[in-house]
């Protein structure tokens, strides 16, 4: 038996031996992608490939923590039910036995073709980092190339996650990367066929002087372009907290500007961050068939209390957010639940008009949309467990809840200068998306509260307006 079909078979006696165990935890999720057992992270290869969406993920499937990642895989064709498929990449090869690390998927002369980053420790846990391929006829068995990068000089092996597109006749393929002199940046190649690769230099770096110092690895890149606008996505590692910016142990976010492909020269503005909850981190976007930017990310963080979250006892952990749709308005990234996810609704359970201050309760629903022409004193309690408060003095929209290492209160904060108008929620059995004024801003958490409380209370103290509708969704979207 090779190596690659003996790993193949561990993992899979991993998910027969604990799936009863998962489906008995009142935390698994129902409609947010999650491991079958093990461990979640990353994001992989999300594409849309003749009719169906693929999403490869980060897994590893032996326990809850990091070690030798395989790339998983789940396929759907509506963005609603979801199909847990063969697994995809094992970490079975001398360039990548340590982990079949991040990457990106392309169509390229009929076959789906991935790129990844192999990762390879020694004896005394020195890293070497190879950035290498393999291709698909079906979307589902891969048969590796083997190398197509190697380390560049002047970085550090910290050097991972390639992300490719393509411009006009050439393929271009950004890696995050930490520099020799240890500041985090995202480099730059090029390639004719997708096989020679041409190093053109940083696209961007953690000292330049949009940033002033913007941390010492930059992990997961995304670039593309959106709305005659070109964005480059990045996870940066190593940002001191501001404020009420920059509170996650890591944080993600993006800039936007222009490309010189010539000159691989990109002019760009500030960070800006792209999700103001707890967990997200490391998102990946596609575009679809239909023209939209896509875009799913990791419900969690690395190094994030992961032996304190309850899921932990039952075999797995973390999950991937709802797909959203991108849009750029007014030189920001605006972030939307796709539409498809109407299609989860089962029943709709309040439809009502509120006119007078006071409390009200709802009774646990997956889906709420709260609007108003100014939503002042608003107050929000997700289960006796969470807190969204708009203070219209200081203009700041704050999430508090208890932490999961000792259930002392954390909060994040975005500031809302136009005012608080509209909400949308997606609550599921372990985690929250609020969607800001139309997705101007997003808040995206893990959620542990305890399983029997049923309730939504919402306080307003003021005699403004508002519109409350609620959904109950289905629990049987995803199929492993």
């Amino acid at each position: 038996m090779s190596n690659d079909q003996s790993l193949r078979e561990q993992a899979y006696q991993a998910i027969e031996k604990y799936e009863g165990v998962v489906r008995q935890d009142p935390y698994r999720q129902c409609f947010h992608l999650s491991p079958p057992v093990g461990l979640l992270n990353d994001p992989n290869g999300w594409i849309q490939w003749k009719g169906i969406y693929h999403l490869y993920f980060q897994w590893m499937p032996f326990h809850t923590g990091h070690g030798a990642k395989f790339w998983g895989h789940y396929s759907s064709r509506d963005l609603v039910n979801w199909t847990l498929e063969p697994i995809a990449l094992t970490p079975s090869e001398w360039y990548d036995k340590n982990g079949c690390y991040s990457g990106s998927a392309i169509t390229d002369q009929g076959k789906l073709k991935v790129f990844y980053t192999g990762n390879v420790k020694d004896e005394n846990g020195n890293r070497e980092t190879y950035q290498c391929s393999a291709e698909s006829d079906n979307g589902v068995d891969f048969v590796k190339n083997g190398v197509e990068i190697y380390l560049p000089k002047g970085y550090t092996a910290h050097f991972r996650d390639p992300k490719v597109w393509k411009h006009e006749d050439h393929w271009y393929m950004v890696v995050g990367a930490q520099s020799a002199d240890h500041y985090g940046c995202v480099v730059l190649f090029e390639s004719a066929d997708t096989k020679e690769w041409v190093f053109r230099g940083n696209l961007s770096h953690s000292t330049r002087e949009e940033f002033g110092y913007l941390g010492y690895m930059w992990e997961c890149p995304d670039f593309f372009s959106l709305d005659g606008e070109e964005v480059l996505i990045f996870s940066p590692q190593g940002v001191e907290a501001d404020g009420i910016d920059y509170n996650n142990l890591y944080q993600t976010g993006y800039v936007i500007g222009e490309l010189d492909y010539r000159q691989a020269e990109y002019k760009h503005g500030r960070f800006v961050e792209l999700d103001r909850g707890f967990e997200f981190y490391a998102p990946q976007t596609t575009c679809d068939d239909r023209g939209r930017r896509l875009l799913v990310g990791w419900l969690g963080g690395p190094d994030h209390n992961e032996k304190s979250q309850p899921t932990h006892d039952y075999h797995w952990i973390h999950s991937m957010t709802i797909p959203r749709e991108l849009r750029l308005e007014k030189g920001k990234l605006i972030q939307k639940p796709v539409e498809e996810l109407s299609e989860l609704r089962v029943k709709q359970w309040y439809d009502e008009q509120i006119v007078k201050s006071g409390v009200y309760e709802i009774e646990r629903v997956s889906e709420v949309h709260i609007e108003g022409e100014s939503l002042e004193g608003f107050e929000l309690t997700l289960f006796s467990y969470m807190q969204l408060i708009y203070d219209q003095d200081t203009e700041l929209l704050t999430l508090k809840r208890p932490d999961f290492a000792g259930g002392n209160l954390e909060s994040r904060s975005c500031r809302l200068p136009q005012g608080l108008k509209q909400l949308q929620l997606f609550i599921d059995r372990s985690s929250v998306e609020i969607f800001i004024n139309g997705g101007e801003e997003v808040f995206t958490s893990r959620m542990f509260a305890d399983p029997e409380e049923q309730r939504l209370e919402l306080k307003t103290s003021n005699s403004t307006s508002m519109n409350v509708q609620a959904w109950s969704l289905r629990e049987d979207a995803i199929h492993i």
